[in-house]
């Protein structure tokens, strides 16, 4: 069961404006950081705040655009993302962090990797985005879930109580419904639909450099991000380490047991014990 109540949601205000985090925890600093889908934010990772918090004082922002935070309307760019997590670090008081990122929150991790070794004590990869030019199609067009689409996709999750379900799918709700939500994602996959834009971020030619011990987790059967991305990531990175689980693109939520079985561990093995 994946409760909620147990975590803290808070509000820390940045530069463009109110951003919603769900904390639980005390230990060394864990960002995890979401996907792109419409309505998704920090509470896509309840299941792994939990099984964390007894160990790391974990952080699960809301990325700028996302979920219940204010929005910005500009045409976003991944460097805009990447900065956003660099100035929360900072609001926080985090100097360095274990990250995690799942799609494109992976994108975003694998980037401020490259760009501010210093702040990333590991990296952890979960089917993560970044690899190719062409656009999933998944993010090609910018479309309001029904209410029975979100119960559908909360049920599919298999790990969640018709009670949790409800509650989930009122909030997701809440966000897509939002006057300005639909304008404020469109703008979103307008950068990053755009081959050039992916192009330009695209992570095989900055792997080599980073130096963070990574561990890479995927789906053998995630239609999103072929697998094949993911070798040919665990190839590139100077310190990797790859686990595959018998699931879709939602290794989170797919296969939380197994998933958290292979986080643990790594987190623990590089944790210097001293907070943020």
């Amino acid at each position: 069961m994946n409760d909620i109540r147990t975590i803290e949601r808070r509000t820390v205000e940045l530069s463009h404006g109110k951003t919603v985090v769900w904390e639980a925890g005390t230990g060394d600093p864990v960002v995890l950081l979401h996907g792109v889908r419409f309505w998704e934010g920090g509470d896509y990772w309840i299941s792994t705040i939990q099984a964390l918090s007894a160990q790391f004082h974990v952080y699960a922002p809301d990325l700028m655009g996302w979920g219940d935070g204010e929005r910005l309307f500009v045409e976003y760019s991944f460097a805009y993302l990447v900065d956003f997590v660099r100035e929360l670090q900072d609001a926080l008081g985090i100097t360095s962090a274990h990250i995690v990122g799942h799609s494109m929150g992976g994108w975003v991790a694998a980037l401020l990797a490259y760009e501010s070794p210093e702040r990333v004590r590991t990296l952890t990869l979960v089917a993560s985005g970044g690899m190719s030019t062409s656009t999933p199609h998944m993010m090609k067009h910018v479309q309001v879930p029904t209410r029975e689409e979100l119960v559908q996709y909360a049920r599919g999750i298999g790990q969640m109580h018709e009670s949790e379900i409800k509650e989930a799918v009122e909030r997701w709700l809440a966000r897509v419904e939002r006057p300005d939500a639909v304008a404020a994602y469109t703008l979103i996959m307008r950068h990053m639909t755009q081959p050039i834009h992916r192009a330009r971020y695209n992570l095989r030619r900055r792997l080599r450099y980073i130096k963070a011990p990574t561990l890479i987790v995927w789906g053998e059967f995630d239609l999103v991000n072929s697998i094949e991305f993911g070798k040919e990531m665990y190839q590139a990175l100077p310190a990797a380490h790859m686990v595959v689980l018998p699931c879709g693109h939602d290794c989170v939520q797919e296969q939380p047991d197994a998933f958290h079985q292979a986080l643990i561990p790594f987190l623990r093995e590089y944790a210097k014990g001293d907070g943020p």
